[in-house]
């Protein structure tokens, strides 16, 4: 395969100075010339070249205003930039220098400085991005870790109560959707501010009750209604299962996806109205995550069967959430809700109990 040769844009006016550069570069890189600013903008976003050797004075828009315009519609990213000019003055030379450039060569220059600053300069950038992209893959692995691990946590409330079946599942798909529908909501942005945070979202739903594991196997399986005693037993699984992974977070310097399920956790009994439990939290206090699990959670034990009901019909189901618009849930989540309506009765069907 051949050898990749770095991309070098040269912007300069004067043409003189352009045939000199590429006369030195042209045999080690692939060189682009722009005459003016304005070029030096397009060709940046079209070529991406690996570095940018920019004159300062040209017409119309200088070299630091280039720079600038650069930087200010993101095009640059990580490229080094390197001024050529005649102003020699340390004045100068800050103000390239202050505006991100990596270095400041002089007019008239020495070709073998140039070739060598720039190797030196190519050379940082590879180690750099190289470094870069084994964070990344190290950052990734230690995500999927995490995320497996959570899975598997969450998994131990279904073996501990096999009656919710598929729950996990149709529940964790139904809490994506939502944080999909609300990433862009002026609401919601704030806290789902990308898709990696919707696959946090996924990902954290499925320990939403994972604090039952706590709670005795008789009253967690008793096969019918809880006497009043038995639910306020019940009622304390959502903070036993907060404070479990709020623990974690500890040991893992608040790692906002163990955040979001210990959220989760706590809140997902929590009414819009505040007259929900443990906290009678209210409206916007309900963490976000706890909100749209709410949703999810109540839709799922709706339209499915219970030892002490038959399931409701995925019509009726959407009339009882839409019911609690405003009272039990986020009017905000249950729009969110409805758009995506549709689509569970197939998801529902692929994951059904298999007692049904």
């Amino acid at each position: 395969m051949d050898q990749y040769r770095a991309k070098i844009l040269v912007v300069d006016d004067t043409k003189t100075n352009i045939e000199v550069l590429e006369g030195i570069l042209s045999n080690d890189y692939d060189v682009f010339v722009a005459l003016n600013g304005k070029k030096a903008l397009a060709l940046t976003q079209k070529v991406h070249p690996d570095l940018i050797l920019l004159d300062v004075m040209m017409p119309e828009m200088d070299g630091y205003e280039t720079l600038r315009e650069m930087k200010s519609q993101g095009i640059l990213g990580d490229t080094p930039v390197i001024f050529l000019t005649a102003k020699s003055d340390s004045q100068s030379e800050q103000i390239g220098l202050n505006l991100g450039a990596v270095d400041y060569i002089g007019k008239p220059f020495s070709p073998d400085l140039v070739r060598l600053r720039i190797k030196n300069q190519l050379e940082y950038k590879r180690q750099r991005d190289h470094l870069h992209e084994l964070v990344e893959e190290k950052t990734a692995d230690l995500r999927k870790t995490l995320k497996v691990m959570l899975t598997s946590l969450g998994a131990l409330a279904e073996y501990r109560d096999p009656e919710t079946g598929e729950h996990i599942k149709r529940t964790q798909i139904i809490v994506q959707q939502l944080a999909e529908q609300l990433r862009n909501h002026p609401r919601f942005a704030k806290f789902i501010p990308s898709n990696e945070y919707v696959d946090y979202y996924a990902t954290a739903a499925p320990l939403h009750d994972i604090g039952k594991v706590g709670i005795q196997d008789e009253i967690l399986r008793k096969p019918g209604r809880l006497t009043p005693e038995e639910r306020e037993i019940m009622s304390v699984h959502p903070k036993m299962g907060h404070d479990v992974l709020l623990e974690a977070t500890k040991e893992l310097d608040n790692n906002p996806m163990v955040q979001i399920a210990a959220d989760i956790a706590l809140g997902h009994h929590e009414r819009f109205d505040g007259m929900g439990y443990p906290n009678k939290l209210k409206g916007d206090e309900i963490p976000v995550g706890a909100r749209l699990m709410s949703v999810a959670d109540v839709y799922d034990a709706l339209v499915s069967r219970r030892p002490y009901k038959e399931p409701f019909p995925h019509e009726v189901a959407v009339q009882e959430i839409v019911k609690g618009k405003g009272t039990q849930f986020d009017p905000d989540v249950v729009d969110a809700f409805l758009k995506i309506a549709d689509t569970l009765p197939a998801i529902y069907e692929k994951f059904k109990d298999s007692s049904t």
